[in-house]
């Protein structure tokens, strides 16, 4: 089903705050508590909505280090990615996996203590698994944007 501006409104609301109340969203798209939540309530029954989130200071919970790694599999096999990827959802270091088109296969985002801390994961975790033939690690400086709305 095609969204109409009112839909887009809602979601753009929601990314921005997931527990914004009801009667300020209807408010804000001029529509009454009713068929505001009827909304919301199929947005999430027709997939548009996958989840509710908390967003969480990293610096904070003592994760100052984002790392960006580009992975290249010794074999380009349905079965290594595969096994790569039963692997490594179970990191929780790992914030973000994606499989890419270009001169590696995946590109993973993430989040450790310090290079101490990446450096254990990376010579225990990640390079040790049998399908991996390179690893290239891109550490970040600063992050300039970060974000989880969509341009809706």
């Amino acid at each position: 089903m095609a969204l109409d501006p009112i839909d887009k409104s809602i979601l753009k609301i929601l990314q921005k705050d997931a527990l914004a109340k009801l009667k300020d969203i209807s408010a804000a798209i001029n529509l009454s508590l009713s068929p505001t939540h009827d909304r919301i309530k199929r947005l999430e029954t027709e997939g548009y909505i996958l989840n509710y989130v908390t967003l969480l200071d990293r610096k904070k919970l003592d994760l100052g280090l984002v790392v960006h790694c580009q992975v290249t599999l010794d074999k380009q096999t349905r079965s290594h990615f595969s096994e790569f990827e039963k692997t490594i959802a179970q990191f929780p270091e790992i914030t973000s996996c994606s499989l890419v088109s270009g001169s590696f296969d995946y590109y993973l985002k993430l989040v450790t203590k310090d290079v101490e801390s990446y450096n254990k994961f990376y010579q225990e975790r990640l390079a040790v698994l049998p399908m991996v033939a390179h690893i290239n690690s891109l550490f970040v400086m600063d992050e300039i944007k970060i974000t989880t709305e969509l341009p809706i």
